[in-house]
Formats: structure tokens, C-alpha cells, sequence
């Protein structure tokens, strides 16, 4: 059985690259990863979570362990790479090429389990959301105001006929709360102010 991933546009030179893929090359994966951790360059992150994810879907997919894979395969090939121009003296500007990696790897498995389809996933029917729902599901946001209104209108019980508690928090715009002091600028006022830091 075996397993591929693919890790493309990296960042870097795959001259670069081959370095780090080289020391991983053949070998276990526990083993790889625990060479990977020693080699003091910049394309070790990538490598590494390349092989942690092919991992991970060996393990997902085919039920496949992680001390029986091996990579049976890694190739560092030339992505696209970026023209940009960097400044030199006396004026002049000389062209430079950020160039970019693709990285396949293909792990397969030490001793042979005999798995060869991916178990199936169960997946949910969808739900369609034209459909309103039904019964006591569905929001009744009509009768919900008219409570908060008959809260607010209804004098307390008791001898306080006179007061009122009033919740400021239904009084601005949208039923949000009124935010004191605010300027009623539009938004020239806002953007283009007169004493801007």
C-alpha cells in the first residue's frame, strides 16, 4: 500500500530543499523524523509536516501504523518562481529569482497488512436551507418583541405608580445601546478630521 502527499510553492530553493529530503530518504519514518530534528535548516518545518500529514492519512484513511511505513520516495521538483528586481549601484537594478519547491513523497509499508481501499466515511445528508422549519423548531421573533414591549409599557406593581424602569439597552438604533456622546458625523467627518496624528 502506499501512501502519497505533496507539499507545493515552497518558499524556498529546491537546491535548498534536496539537503533536508536527502537525510530522510529511504528510511522509517520514526527514524526520519527523529534525523529531522537535528538538521539545523529552514526547509526541516516543511519536510517534517509533509511526512506528519501522509502519516496521518495512512493512519486515518488505511487504519495503516505508524512503525510499519518507510518512505519509499521523495522528490524536490522546481515550482514557479518569482522575477523581482533588487537596486545596485550607480542606478542600476539587476534582476533576482525567488524560486519555489514542490515536494512529493510517497511512503509505503514495511511489512505487508493487505489493505488496498480506504474505509468509507459516513457522511450526513445535507440540509437544505430553503426549507423553513416546522412546529416549535421555527423562531417566532413577531411574539418575542411584543413581550419586550408589554415589559417596558407595564407599570411595577406596588406604590411606586409614578416610576418607571426604563432598559436603555433596547433604545438605539436596531435595539442596541445608545452610545453617549457620539458625534453625528458622517463619514467625511470620521475619515477626514481636522487635527489627525
Amino acid at each position: 500500500m502506499e501512501i502519497k502527499a505533496k507539499a507545493k510553492h515552497i518558499r524556498m530553493s529546491p537546491r535548498k530543499v534536496r539537503l533536508v529530503v536527502d537525510v530522510a530518504r529511504g528510511k522509517e519514518v520514526e527514524i526520519a523524523l527523529d534525523q529531522l530534528k537535528f538538521v539545523n535548516k529552514l526547509a526541516v518545518k516543511p519536510i517534517t509536516k509533509l511526512i506528519n500529514s501522509a502519516v496521518a492519512s495512512a493512519e486515518h484513511d488505511f487504519e495503516i501504523k505508524k512503525n510499519n511505513l518507510y518512505i519509499k520516495e521523495i522528490k524536490v521538483d522546481e515550482g514557479s518562481t518569482l522575477h523581482r528586481w533588487t537596486p545596485k549601484a550607480h542606478g542600476r537594478a539587476t534582476p533576482i529569482r525567488k524560486r519555489t519547491s514542490h515536494v512529493s513523497l510517497v511512503l509505503a509499508e514495511i511489512k505487508e497488512s493487505g489493505k488496498t481501499e480506504a474505509k468509507k466515511q459516513e457522511i450526513e445528508a445535507p440540509v437544505k436551507l430553503t426549507t423553513k422549519p416546522k412546529g416549535e423548531d421555527s423562531v417566532k421573533v413577531k411574539e418575542a418583541k411584543k413581550e419586550k414591549e408589554k415589559e417596558i409599557s407595564t407599570p411595577p406593581a406596588g406604590g411606586e405608580k409614578d416610576k418607571q424602569i426604563v432598559d436603555p439597552r433596547g433604545e438605539g438604533r436596531g435595539g442596541h445601546t445608545k452610545i453617549e456622546g457620539k458625534s453625528h458625523k458622517g463619514f467625511a467627518g470620521k475619515m477626514f478630521r481636522r487635527k489627525s496624528g
